[in-house]
């Protein structure tokens, strides 16, 4: 049985408009790496960090947090050193601290024979998740462990829905340099709202999937709507609206707030929308003195992947 393993860990993008804390996909390209190898002495130890300042105690680190908890499940014989080379920056809201943790358990199954399933590394990755954002969620950790779309139908028991990715459907992501903390940006969400508007959200939802199903790119264009969710989160983001609106007319599908910001992602059919899309994002900033990066990604299917053995 092998004894280390290096993956690469994607970003993704959770709520995916209409789909707050239940939906998310899963992108190319842009991820973290991380080394995990088998050590005598039983427990966790990360070793090196490289990228941004982060902690080294396990018990501190969502890397380290999710692995103990599958460690507590598992009880193996032995331990593991884990490094991690983190190239999504915590705070951009494209998964970033759910890369770490998604990453660390599938790596650590692979090295134990793979004795979880991908819903149980969910929720082991889901423990390193309450630490970063203070709350219990999968719509980040799903589509990085199950590749493409998934859809969070509980979380008790937990259930992970697989939803098809149309063959030319690719995301346009702009990341302002900026900070948003999830536990911040959560705590300013209405703890009620109008029915109408959960009809709206719910409708919208359910038509998101059967488009996805279907392949029916103009039905998920009307169905990108955020009523609840998005009028008081893109406060948060400055020029958000603009970005929104020059997305749209460059012929995007539709455009919202990737998990809780400050990135915005955007979905077209075909990769050169994407990338007019991008172009049109890039402007809007570049009249600022905001700092921001741009990608381009197709639809991740596969998810975290094992670049060697």
């Amino acid at each position: 049985m092998m004894k280390e393993i290096k993956i690469f860990s994607p970003a993704t993008v959770a709520n995916v408009s209409c789909g707050f804390d239940v939906l998310g996909f899963c992108l190319d390209g842009i991820g973290d790496e991380i080394i995990v190898r088998k050590v005598d002495k039983k427990g966790i130890y990360i070793s090196k960090i490289e990228g941004y300042d982060l902690p080294f105690e396990a018990d501190k680190n969502v890397a380290g947090v999710s692995a103990l908890a599958l460690l507590k499940e598992a009880n193996p014989d032995c331990g593991f050193e884990i490094e991690i080379y983190k190239h999504i920056k915590p705070g951009s809201g494209i998964g970033s601290s759910s890369a770490s943790a998604s990453g660390s358990v599938f790596a650590i199954n692979e090295l134990l024979g793979k004795p979880f399933n991908k819903t149980q590394l969910t929720y082991f990755a889901m423990q390193g998740e309450k630490l970063a954002s203070q709350s219990e969620h999968a719509d980040n950790v799903a589509p990085g462990i199950f590749g493409g779309f998934t859809l969070v139908k509980s979380l008790q028991p937990l259930e992970i829905l697989e939803i098809p990715t149309p063959n030319d459907l690719y995301a346009t992501i702009i990341h302002p340099q900026i900070e948003i903390k999830t536990s911040e940006s959560r705590a300013m969400l209405p703890k009620e709202i109008p029915m109408q508007d959960a009809i709206k959200q719910w409708a919208n939802v359910g038509s998101l999937i059967h488009a996805l199903h279907t392949s029916n790119y103009e039905l998920i264009s009307r169905s990108l709507q955020d009523v609840i969710v998005e009028p008081y989160r893109s406060k948060l983001i400055p020029f958000y609206n603009e970005v929104k609106n020059q997305s749209i007319n460059s012929g995007a599908l539709g455009c919202g707030i990737s998990g809780s910001g400050p990135s915005v992602f955007a979905l077209s059919k075909g990769i050169e929308t994407a990338k007019k899309v991008a172009s049109a994002m890039i402007n809007v900033y570049s009249e600022t003195n905001i700092g921001f990066e741009t990608y381009v990604s197709k639809i991740n299917v596969e998810g975290i992947r094992i670049l060697n053995r």
